[in-house]
């Protein structure tokens, strides 16, 4: 997993590929939990990421999704329903909190693989 900007993601919309951008930064983040190799235990650092990931995902497919209703974005409603279906996954790991704290690297892991597909 690399979460690194390319320019094959960029959409040529500025907004869209700021946006990217800083889903890519969460990721990073993320990333960055697994291999620290402190020792700690990083539950709460986790949830953090995975709560402003969430809230940031909503934002930034609302705002994706105004510009393709806008713009009358043929597949919009297939589009949309992968937003729900993303969201429904960090919501998952949200509510699997004793999972996350049994499981710390392995869920990074998980969420980390989840941005990366997505973008």
């Amino acid at each position: 997993m690399y979460f690194k900007w390319k320019e094959e993601y960029c959409t040529g919309i500025e907004a869209i590929d700021r946006q990217h951008r800083h889903l890519l930064e969460i990721g990073s983040r993320i990333f960055g939990l697994a291999y620290a190799d402190d020792g700690c235990d990083h539950y709460d650092e986790i949830m953090e990421v995975l709560g402003e990931l969430r809230d940031y995902t909503i934002y930034h497919f609302g705002y994706e999704e105004k510009l393709m209703e806008q713009y009358n974005y043929e597949r919009y409603e297939p589009h949309k329903f992968q937003h729900y279906f993303l969201i429904k996954k960090i919501e998952k790991f949200e509510k699997e909190k004793y999972d996350i704290d049994e499981k710390q690297n392995e869920t990074i892991l998980k969420l980390a693989e989840l941005i990366s597909d997505w973008v």
